[in-house]
């Protein structure tokens, strides 16, 4: 297991490199010119005379290569620079939006967990009944409204018409509610028809006949069988949520005003804050990295003959 951890470190360096290239070459063959985009962020007029003044502060009249080896030392450093719109450092900001976002991604994986676990092996188990009929529709209205106009129906109800729940900001557990549930809608759509999907598979199987002959209680081999295999895909499609909803969920935040990640990148691009922008590809990518390797590292742990099936391969 040691060694099947050390190659998915090792494997982790050329992605996080091919990340930092691909957003260094977007930024250099983009239009935007850097030093232009900071002149205007800072409301100043940008001059012949100002543009090269700045070019050269920043060190883009130097060779590709060479700015490409300071970026990544400066990366490397967790150094991304200063926001173009604020004057401060981009990694404090992002230290100050990050918890936000963590904490509305935290909320909504437990809550689209707590609701699609039971609601899909119920509908596995009792197919066609009226449980069934209950998690199809709620996945289909799940998978076919548009995340933002949700948020809006939610907003328009439960604060507009019964002035139950705040509209925006972060402060108290009722902030949370709504851009929880709108985030959770589309996962619990998802991941209750792959997890009803999986355990009517694995209900088909050989093993649960033999272990029901045996007279083994249904409920031991719906708990200790058929879900503990049934629920791998189902771990990895969290896992891979919950790398997307890390990296900001931008619309939720938007339409609710929530001062988190993505929100944070929306203006940076509105405003051209390069600095920003490039941080916020570098750190998308690794925590999809970090989530990936954590997925793979629970699957391991659930059925170690995935080390096995590795080295086979190899």
């Amino acid at each position: 297991m040691i060694g099947y951890i050390g190659k998915r470190m090792i494997a982790i360096i050329p992605i996080v490199f091919i990340a930092t290239l691909v957003t260094f070459g977007l930024i250099h063959i983009s239009p935007v010119d850097p030093a232009e985009a900071y002149l205007t962020a800072a409301h100043i007029y940008p001059t012949p005379e100002l543009l090269a003044e700045k070019r050269h502060e920043f060190g883009l009249d130097r060779p590709l290569f060479t700015q490409y080896v300071d970026t990544l030392k400066r990366i490397a450093q967790l150094d991304f620079g200063t926001s173009y719109l604020t004057n401060k450092p981009v990694i404090d900001e992002v230290k100050d939006k990050f918890p936000a976002t963590a904490e509305l991604a935290l909320w909504s994986i437990l809550f689209s967990a707590l609701v699609s676990i039971p609601l899909g092996v119920l509908a596995a188990v009792y197919k066609n009944s009226w449980i069934d009929m209950i998690s199809r529709a709620i996945s289909y209205f799940g998978a076919s409204i548009p995340q933002f106009w949700l948020g809006y129906l939610l907003i328009f109800f439960f604060a507009v018409k019964l002035d139950w729940l705040p509209v925006e900001g972060r402060g108290s557990w009722e902030n949370l509610v709504l851009p929880t549930l709108t985030l959770s809608m589309v996962m619990i759509a998802l991941y209750t028809r792959m997890l009803r999907t999986s355990v009517l598979e694995q209900l088909q199987e050989a093993y649960v006949q033999y272990a029901r002959t045996r007279g083994i209680r249904e409920r031991v081999i719906m708990l200790k069988h058929v879900l503990k295999l049934a629920i791998t895909p189902f771990i990895t499609g969290f896992g891979m949520s919950m790398g997307r909803l890390l990296t900001g969920t931008i619309i939720v935040e938007q339409v609710f005003s929530w001062p988190g990640f993505g929100r944070y990148f929306v203006e940076a691009i509105f405003n051209r804050d390069i600095p920003v922008i490039q941080c916020y590809v570098f750190i998308s990518a690794c925590l999809f990295i970090v989530c990936n390797l954590i997925v793979d590292l629970v699957q391991l742990y659930m059925d170690p003959r995935i080390s096995s099936k590795g080295r086979a391969e190899h």
